[in-house]
Parts: structure tokens; sequence; C-alpha cells
């Protein structure tokens, strides 16, 4: 009972894990592909949840600090 981590961690190795969309080995995504891949639910987000003049606002202030 005490070698319980031992046992799993001996028997994970080599199992890959799930991937939903083909099986592939799950590496690191391009930041341009993480972007194009989270800015459509954002957007959904922003509307369903009524949002918009916060991210605004907070656009219009980055754009101050960056003197623009």
């Amino acid at each position: 009972m005490a070698d319980t981590a031992s046992r799993v961690m001996t028997r994970t190795q080599g199992r890959r894990a799930f991937d939903a969309f083909g099986g592939r080995n799950s590496g690191s995504r391009h930041p341009l592909v993480a972007t194009a891949m989270v800015l459509p639910l954002a957007a959904l987000l922003v509307v369903v949840f009524g949002g918009w003049e916060a991210v605004v606002t907070q656009a219009s202030s980055v754009g101050v600090m960056l003197g623009r």
C-alpha cells in the first residue's frame, strides 16, 4: 500500500493522453493557432455577458498607456 505512487507511475508510462481530434501526439501549438482558436469563444462570451464596454475601456487604457 505504501508503494502505490511508484506502481501508478510505472503503469502510466508509455500511455498517451487521450486526444479527441485524431490521436496525434499533443505537442505545443503555435501562438497564432492558439489565438485563432480562442478568439471566437472570447467574442461569444463578450456578447453573451455584455462585457463589450469593459473590453473597449481596457483597450483604450492600453492605447493611452502606449501613447497612441
